[in-house]
């Protein structure tokens, strides 16, 4: 597979997310995950994202298992920032305190069994904490061997040019699709002039892209999305009706409309890397396919005709989850 830059980290260009191999998108299955996160590493795919929040913790102790013996082939980026209970998976909130970005990178290497991460991001921004404390002691963490980049999630522009000024920073991760483009207005440019990568993450909608979902019913009981906003009754239907237009452009190209999807986000930039989340081999198999999908100028342009900004019904999270740029 083809690789790109962020920063100076060089990456597959399509990276794969493993938040719902352990919790938030239905039942959890460590067998097919492992199996999923070495066939990825068979085809290419080396950038595996995770987070300490994601179980909560348990999601870095499955990929731990799944790269043992296999680190060398894996560019792996991990989060902390946001603190949840082991006990009950509520969130207690967010911290971007020194001293526990220190503490909880340590925990996270140990959870991951390895000496060091090569992306260590902040996963939320603390208003409490000024960002140039929180990246002070994720520059620490390159400087002792801990971590061999850092980046941010969901930050504003002028808090990523604060952060850049105290340490290099790799990379942004935020939501970005066909569905969700407001990066494109403030964050995205403010990245190039920076010279910061950026992470796409939920680049399938959270699965609407995929044109798989088509009733409220298709979501078990636990599965996250059915409460939040964009998959709310009333907006669920109305976004499943202009994903129905994606598909129709998906079949006159000869392609998934997941690869469609993913295939725009590349053609939007070589700083642009969608990390698809899936926890089965044949949802990464098509994503992987999304990079012999080359689109042309006019195809671009009847995709973002057909779906311009703002025109996805209902918020991306729920009002006290929504991130705040500055």
């Amino acid at each position: 597979m083809e690789t790109r830059r962020l920063g100076g980290l060089e990456v597959s260009a399509i990276g794969l997310g493993c938040m719902g191999m352990s919790e938030f998108y239905g039942p959890s299955n460590e067998a097919e995950a492992t199996a999923t996160i070495h066939r990825a590493l068979d085809l290419g795919v080396t950038l595996l994202d995770t987070a300490d929040m994601y179980g909560p913790f348990t999601n870095e102790q499955l990929v731990g298992r799944a790269i043992r013996g296999r680190r060398d082939r894996v560019v792996l980026a991990t989060k902390c920032g946001i603190v949840r209970d082991p006990q009950n998976r509520t969130v207690r909130g967010i911290d971007g305190s020194p001293a526990y970005i220190l503490m909880a990178c340590e925990a996270s290497l140990q959870r991951l069994g390895v000496d060091y991460v090569d992306l260590y991001q902040l996963h939320r921004v603390d208003p409490k904490v000024p960002i140039e404390e929180s990246v002070g002691a994720m520059a620490e963490l390159v400087r002792t061997g801990k971590t061999r980049h850092i980046g941010l999630s969901e930050a504003g522009p002028q808090t990523l040019r604060r952060a850049a000024r105290v340490h290099p920073i790799a990379s942004l991760q935020t939501e970005y699709s066909l569905l969700t483009r407001d990066a494109e207005a403030e964050v995205i440019p403010t990245c190039r002039e920076l010279g910061v990568g950026f992470l796409a993450y939920s680049p399938l909608g959270r699965g609407l892209l995929t044109g798989r979902f088509r009733s409220r019913a298709d979501f078990t009981p636990d599965d996250y999305r059915q409460y939040t906003p964009r998959f709310a009754p009333g907006a669920f239907e109305a976004n499943v009706q202009l994903v129905q237009r994606v598909g129709d452009i998906a079949r006159d190209k000869g392609c998934t409309p997941a690869q469609l999807a993913l295939a725009w986000l590349l053609a939007k930039g070589r700083d642009i890397v969608p990390i698809p989340g899936t926890k089965s081999r044949a949802r990464l198999e098509e994503n992987a396919g999304a990079v012999a999908v080359a689109l042309s100028p006019a195809e671009l342009a009847r995709l973002e005709a057909t779906l311009p900004p703002g025109i996805a019904e209902g918020a991306r999270y729920p009002g006290q989850m929504t991130p705040v740029w500055e």
